[in-house]
């Protein structure tokens, strides 16, 4: 059943921020938590692992990461969906991987009617959401005509051959590839026997396991625009997901408006509706990632009826009528 509680309002971003809690004497006189942080998918990211406290597990688990950048990424020069993009409609033979990324992709797109589109990217690419308060949209004319190349029905699948049959269209898996490498990196710390880890990419958070001594990870939503560390909710997670979409990633102000990356795949634009965020808590990272876009397209009133159809999934949704509503 969901329910409602009323809170400040919102001004400006929400983001995650991490609790690392307190641990006896005992065990840190044992062995302390080993962390590391890189960047990669153009976003940071941060790998802490409490039990067993390796370093060399760290060092695989960033050769992961650059492993899945070369692989997914749109702009990386040799990766599968860059070979896809520049083929000029001609097929591509890729990965099993890409393969399952892409149904995956497609599946969330025909889900939402195309309002998820993974053929985005020739609008996407035309949006620099990096140049905080110093950004500009596009021309209205060179929105337009990228939108007419977007339509995930153009992707052809064949065993694991590519086709974009619209030469023009531009793949980018940015709404799910961030979940499926933090899967990945916690499958490989598993299978190396670790019981407790913390994975973040750029605010995709995956518990492996719990802290030592069983208490579940604490995850804090930052309030927005507020001293670091000031929370609006705080989350117990063990052994699970957390992740979120919204107006507050990436973004610039132009003309006293704010402009948002989670685009509108029918204006080219952002999207404008009575969200403020998604964020999902699941097993999978993957599936997070995918529907916390999903759901922010969808608008709060579809997603929620959605969500509370699914089994182990819930959803937290900051509305603009200053409420967060969740699903538990």
């Amino acid at each position: 059943m969901r329910k409602s509680v009323t809170k400040r309002f919102f001004t400006g971003i929400l983001s995650f921020f991490l609790f690392a809690g307190s641990f006896s004497g005992c065990y840190l006189s044992r062995s302390k938590p080993v962390t590391r942080t890189g960047f990669y998918f153009d976003t940071v990211v941060s790998i802490t692992i409490y039990s067993p406290a390796d370093e060399t597990l760290l060092d695989s688990c960033f050769e992961l990461a650059q492993y899945y950048e070369d692989l997914l990424s749109r702009t990386k020069e040799g990766s599968d969906i860059y070979k896809i993009n520049h083929a000029e409609g001609s097929p591509v033979s890729v990965s099993s991987e890409t393969i399952l990324l892409l149904e995956t992709a497609l599946q969330y797109a025909a889900l939402t009617d195309g309002k998820v589109d993974p053929t985005i990217g020739a609008v996407s690419r035309l949006w620099d959401f990096h140049r905080e308060n110093e950004g500009a949209p596009p021309e209205e004319l060179s929105i337009q005509e990228a939108l007419s190349h977007v339509d995930y029905r153009c992707v052809q699948i064949s065993g694991n051959r590519v086709t974009l049959s619209d030469p023009c269209a531009v793949l980018d898996l940015g709404f799910l590839a961030k979940g499926y490498i933090a899967d990945k990196i916690k499958e490989y710390l598993q299978n190396e026997g670790v019981t407790g880890a913390l994975i973040n990419l750029g605010g995709n958070v995956l518990a492996l396991g719990s802290k030592p001594g069983g208490k579940p990870f604490t995850i804090g939503i930052q309030e927005p625009f507020s001293d670091t560390g000031t929370s609006a909710l705080t989350l117990p997670v063990r052994n699970s997901s957390v992740v979120s979409s919204g107006i507050y990633e990436r973004y610039f102000e132009h003309g006293g408006k704010l402009f948002h990356h989670i685009l509108d795949t029918s204006t080219g634009y952002p999207i404008e509706n009575d969200l403020f965020s998604v964020t999902i808590l699941s097993e999978s990272s993957l599936t997070g990632d995918a529907l916390s876009t999903a759901c922010f397209t969808m608008g709060y009133e579809d997603a929620a009826a959605y969500i509370n159809t699914l089994n182990d999934i819930e959803a937290i949704f900051i509305t603009y009528d200053k409420q967060i509503h969740t699903t538990y």
